[in-house]
């Protein structure tokens, strides 16, 4: 192992892309790292190893990953870094490919092979590359080394991998495996960890989120988590991601409903609404009908709760009538959040090789449309919060004025939802209004605001007294 060189610690750096799951898994790799004498680099080019953690869920994400290695790579050969080490799921997808196309890169790690990134990073620095590429079956838990890489007040927890879904666009079990969960006992001393730190708001991840214990259990164990999460743990929110339709239950709603911890927020990911596309993606679990009426019973079981969906465009045979079904279903239905998603076709998956592909220019001016609606639709939607007052989590100072701070309500999740411009409160002296000076909030701070103004997509307010 190669920790210290002429006493100096050898540095790593991290580039970590894609979704919090694989940042969690970043996070483990630097744990296992930093517990085996090696220092993490702040920039860069202040590393001596450069480890890149990569997506390849669509088409976007592997151009970015590859470019990411080939910039690492132009570094190695400038001499600015020693070695390249590649792992997540291009390693895990592509593995031959990238042997042979990359020999630049000096060692390779799979999904399920976090815990070789110490033997990865040693045998790099002598020299040696190389490649593990196993079956992922890798589950951290509450004991495992891990450095926090999101700011001081946030965090993510996995609480299980992998996933059951065959959905026909996707290719995530191929790089993930089958689902699997932690014990409960385990997630809940990790959240107890990671709140005692003083991390306000832990947001639970997985591929699958609720299926969660079903494997380990024989039945589905999320409410009884989250209940226990509530009552065992000083987390003040706890943020549930990633739900799958079907598998929403009357308990878990209860259970979102009667704990305040529980952010109001439900993330569930519909990809579309026209049965027939349903069928096709292998998501005919549970029809339009059964959307609509899970719909309706989420808001009426979980008072004031935000939904935020997911949709893709342009599949695989897809007219324009489906296409402006879910339009239409979009505009009735009002999601409090949305993101959408331009259909990839990905090799390995089913939906690959059907017919029917449309062309690119027609899913862009599909997707460009649907996301039009959704702003205006959340440009409604925020207006109607004006004069109202509302608890938020402070994020960062706003780098563009001092006097700002960037925050965001229990109904947004951070990186991808919106955020709430804070103002500290004005007040008129001898006719002028001037900033009032008090107290200032630091990064985690909860604090009332005021709605004063709306945008698009984000929120302006003031703090109250």
């Amino acid at each position: 192992m190669e920790s210290e060189k002429n006493g100096k610690k050898t540095k790593i750096g991290i580039i970590s892309l894609g979704c919090p799951r694989t940042l969690v898994d970043s996070e483990v790799m630097l744990g296992h790292l930093a517990k085996a004498g090696y220092g993490m680099a702040k920039r860069t080019e202040e590393s001596d190893v450069l480890v890149i953690n990569t997506c390849s869920f669509i088409e976007d994400a592997k151009r970015e990953s590859v470019e990411t290695i080939l910039q690492a790579i132009s570094l190695k050969k400038e001499g600015k870094i020693q070695a390249v080490v590649v792992s997540g799921c291009l390693a895990q997808r592509y593995q031959k490919e990238l042997l042979d196309q990359l020999p630049e890169v000096d060692y390779f790690l799979g999904t399920g092979d976090c815990e070789e990134i110490v033997t990865a990073v040693g045998k790099s620095l002598g020299g040696k590359k190389g490649a593990a590429v196993g079956v992922p079956n890798y589950l951290y838990n509450h004991i495992t080394p891990r450095l926090i890489l999101t700011p001081s007040h946030y965090a993510y927890v996995k609480i299980s991998e992998g996933c059951e879904h065959h959905c026909t666009f996707c290719v995530i079990p191929q790089m993930k495996g089958p689902h699997r969960s932690r014990e409960i006992q385990s997630v809940v001393e990790e959240v107890k960890q990671l709140a005692g730190r003083g991390i306000k708001e832990l947001n639970l991840v997985s591929q699958d989120s609720s299926s969660f214990g079903r494997d380990r259990y024989g039945e589905v164990r999320l409410p009884e988590l989250l209940r226990r999460l509530c009552e065992e743990t000083p987390a003040q929110w706890l943020r549930l991601l990633y739900t799958y339709p079907s598998n929403i239950s009357d308990e878990l709603l209860s259970v979102m409903a009667d704990y305040p911890q529980i952010c109001k927020y439900m993330d569930l990911p519909l990809q579309h609404i026209n049965d027939r596309i349903l069928k096709s993606m292998s998501r005919d679990q549970i029809t339009r009908r059964g959307i609509e009426e899970l719909l309706k019973k989420i808001r009426k079981q979980v008072p004031g709760v935000a939904i935020r969906t997911a949709f893709i465009v342009g599949y695989p045979g897809e007219t324009e009538g489906e296409f402006k079904e879910l339009m239409d279903f979009i505009q009735e239905t009002q999601f409090d959040r949305m993101g959408a998603f331009i259909y990839s076709q990905e090799e390995g998956s089913r939906a690959a090789k059907l017919p029917d592909q449309i062309p690119f220019d027609r899913k862009k001016e599909r997707f460009e449309r649907l996301m039009s609606l959704q702003q205006e639709i959340a440009s409604q939607m925020n207006a109607r919060l004006l004069g109202q007052t509302v608890k938020v989590i402070i994020d960062e100072p706003s780098p563009d004025d001092p006097k700002v701070y960037l925050g965001r309500t229990e109904y947004d999740a951070p990186e991808v939802d919106g955020q709430i411009y804070v103002k500290r409160r004005t007040v008129s002296k001898n006719g002028k209004w001037e900033v009032e000076s008090g107290k200032r909030v630091s990064p985690g701070d909860f604090v009332k605001v005021k709605i004063t103004d709306t945008l698009e997509y984000d929120l302006v307010g003031e703090i109250c007294e």
